[in-house]
């Protein structure tokens, strides 16, 4: 019987030759009636194993009951799609890793430059120009060691730290492990003096102002346009000429630089304080926080972890426009103090542009105007929360480093280029007026950003936080920065490399372009207020108790209890049932 099964399975599967409907076997020839007789014997002895396996499943259902074997298949099978996926995203992990040590899609500055910093530009590009924005990514790779990946390029001037400095010896940790789950910006660990040390590291006096030392601004009372294209009638007109004057850095310089219609600003220039505001802006102050909303776009967000001594000696101002006023007013936030807070609020009237995002770029550029008296400024965007106190931003940023002007780098992008088809796609600005700047960029010199410019980081800022000193050499620079803003587009991400790079070629002058994520570290970033509003309102936990079990006879102590056992099947199955009811009803 064995053999002759074999056979008939070794036939089927085309192995033996097919002779008229006969096979051989023991040197005798069996007809086709006896092969479908084999057939036959073959079929009823497989099918008492398929009659064997369809009763398996009758007899677990019969031992555990047919809604907890079901309830154990899906388990089983949740735990095999969730060990499939584990794996997958393992694969996927790896093949990062590899991708990574080869170099195609290596991270220049984990925390600097890009996280990651390559497929940024790919995915705004496309396939079209995937290889030039290789090429230039290639260029920007630092070839280093692991140990000296998270090092800081050190600027020109910037101070060596002594042996017996609190943070001389501190090291970034390493970086967190590629997590695909998780891919974006994140803050990192600062090392900051404690309070009373930072204050005493403030300079007794201002720093040099390389060759600039008297610095002055155009007013005109009528203000007329020449030409085309830039310019407006608070910032002036100024011609292609003047422009390109502005940056050929002398002693003494006069410049367009915003309020050009009245020498004193906030009195009739266009972006109007009351007469209560101005005098308190006149005044003398070593140190400045700075921010601004416009168009009720922002939610007032008070800063936290600032000193006894930086509340008493550091104001905190908070330049609105009549729009948020009324907001505000309408929640009974302010009141006739003019205080929110930390935050001493400064209403700006007829403010100048019909954009609400570019009147903010006028505190945030133009801070040494409307505070004439003042040494140090730290300007947050109004999204921002400051969470370190501002003595202590300062002492890290500037008087460590030996610089007078600080920002970050963008997180990911560090090329004027790929900035701007990034604000494209993302629909930050018109097209054309984009296009149109970066032509004109293109013709006065502007190239991709290479390894060529170091020290040179970056040429894209993460431009929501600026700290400055203000002395002649910086006022020149955000005054030229904001000509830019008020000639082209307002996305100033877009003009900082330009007007840096070109006063730069003429002094010995640089900014401390920080990592991303340090500036993380100081500021918190919260939703604009239409995003909030959007979102639904936060639901409280509520703790879930399970069902209470049900009353069970008490048992006696010592005395075991038997049940008896009905052989009827109709009320055991009955029984089972309803244990099952109770088990699903507490998951």
């Amino acid at each position: 019987m064995t053999g002759v099964s074999l056979g008939v399975r070794m036939w089927s599967y085309g192995t033996l030759p097919d002779i008229n409907g006969v096979i051989p076997g023991d040197e005798k020839l069996l007809q086709s009636k006896s092969l479908v007789n084999v057939r036959k014997n073959s079929t009823k002895m497989f099918s008492g194993f398929r009659e064997k396996e369809r009763s398996l499943p009758l007899v677990w259902c019969r031992c555990l009951g047919c809604r907890k074997f079901s309830m154990l298949l899906l388990i089983a099978f949740a735990l095999l799609v969730f060990v499939l996926g584990s794996l997958a995203v393992d694969k996927e992990t790896i093949s990062l890793n590899v991708d990574q040590q080869i170099g195609t899609l290596s991270m220049v500055l984990p925390y600097g430059n890009g996280a990651p910093s390559n497929p940024g530009a790919s995915w705004i590009f496309g396939k079209k120009d995937k290889q030039k924005d290789e090429n230039y990514l290639v260029a920007n790779i630092l070839n280093e060691d692991d140990e000296n990946r998270f090092r800081i390029i050190g600027s020109k001037g910037a101070s060596v730290l002594p042996s017996n400095h609190p943070c001389a010896k501190f090291t970034f940790p390493p970086p967190p492990p590629p997590n695909l789950r998780r891919i974006g910006p994140r803050p990192c660990t600062v090392c900051y003096l404690p309070v009373d040390q930072a204050i005493a590291s403030m300079p007794s006096s201002p720093s040099a102002s390389p060759v600039l030392q008297n610095l002055t601004y155009v007013h005109e009372e009528n203000p007329i346009k020449t030409e085309p294209h830039g310019g407006s009638d608070f910032g002036g007109y100024p011609s292609i000429k003047q422009r390109s004057n502005s940056f050929d850095v002398k002693e003494s310089m006069t410049v367009h630089c915003g309020f050009v219609k009245r020498s004193k600003p906030g009195l009739q220039t266009g972006f109007d304080f009351d007469e209560s505001d101005v005098a308190e802006l006149q005044q003398f102050h070593d140190i400045i926080v700075a921010s601004a909303i416009f168009g009720n776009y922002d939610v007032i967000q008070q800063p936290r972890n600032v000193s006894e001594e930086a509340k008493k000696n550091i104001p905190f101002y908070m330049f609105i426009d009549e729009e948020t006023e009324a907001y505000i007013k309408k929640k009974s936030i302010l009141d006739s103090s003019k205080r929110v807070g930390l935050w001493r609020i400064v209403v700006v009237r007829n403010v100048p542009y019909s954009d609400a995002r570019r009147n903010g770029k006028v505190p945030k550029l133009l801070l040494h105007r409307i505070f004439p008296n003042v040494r140090y400024s730290i300007w947050i965007d109004g999204k921002l929360q400051l969470v370190v106190d501002p003595y202590q931003i300062l002492e890290k940023f500037l008087w460590r480093q030996n610089a007078n002007f600080a920002i970050s780098r963008h997180y990911r992008r560090f090329d004027v280029f790929v900035e701007a088809e990034a604000n494209k796609a993302a629909g930050k600005y018109d097209n054309s007026s984009i296009d149109e700047q970066v032509d004109f960029y293109k013709q006065e010199g502007l190239t991709p950003y290479s390894e060529a410019k170091f020290p040179i980081t970056s040429d894209v800022p993460e431009g929501c936080v600026l700290i400055k000193e203000h002395i002649p050499i910086t006022n020149l620079f955000t005054c030229l920065w904001f000509n830019e803003v008020d000639r082209f587009t307002s996305r100033d991400q877009l003009s900082f490399a330009m007007v840096r790079d070109k006063i730069m070629a003429k002094v010995d002058w640089n900014i401390n372009m920080f990592l991303d994520c340090e500036r993380r570290n100081f500021v918190v970033q919260t939703y604009h207020r239409d995003l909030l509003e959007q979102m639904p309102p936060p639901v409280a936990n509520m703790i879930r108790r399970p069902p209470a079990l049900p009353s069970m006879r008490r048992r006696t102590p010592g005395k075991r209890i038997t049940r008896r056992r009905s052989s009827s099947r109709r009320h055991r199955k009955a029984a089972t049932g309803n244990r099952d009811q109770f088990l699903l009803s507490t998951f």
